[in-house]
């Protein structure tokens, strides 16, 4: 049996080359966002973008700085990047965002490479 989240991943992973291959490297993250927020509609997703994460700390609740780049079908969430290089602060950042949102996978996504394919790392959440 398919896990909702894997079948998800993999439709992601279709919109991504879609973009990449249109539009190549080098442009702004919000750029890329945007479009592929567009493609994962296409493709019949339901697509949330620059979703706010509340943190909950000794009671109080703190609205103020979490906010998730794309939320697909309400169980995937994408961290889109277009950086030199990933770096373990990116990696940190989505595990934080799947755990404060209790969801199980993330993709953390870099547009700025030569290799697509190379530069979309799925991050799991044990829950």
């Amino acid at each position: 049996m398919d896990i909702p989240e894997n079948e998800i991943s993999y439709s992601i992973r279709g919109s991504v080359f879609k973009v990449y291959n249109n539009l190549g490297p080098g442009l702004l993250e919000s750029v890329y966002e945007l479009v592929l927020a567009h493609e994962l509609e296409k493709a019949g997703h339901i697509v949330k973008t620059q979703i706010g994460i509340p943190l909950v700390y000794d009671g109080i609740k703190i609205d103020q700085g979490f906010r998730l780049d794309i939320l697909v079908d309400d169980l995937v969430i994408i961290e889109v990047k277009s950086v030199e290089e990933l770096n373990p602060v990116h990696f940190k950042q989505l595990t934080t965002y799947l755990k404060l949102s209790e969801k199980k996978l993330g993709l953390l996504i870099n547009f700025n490479t030569d290799d697509i394919k190379s530069s979309i790392r799925r991050i799991v959440n044990g829950i």
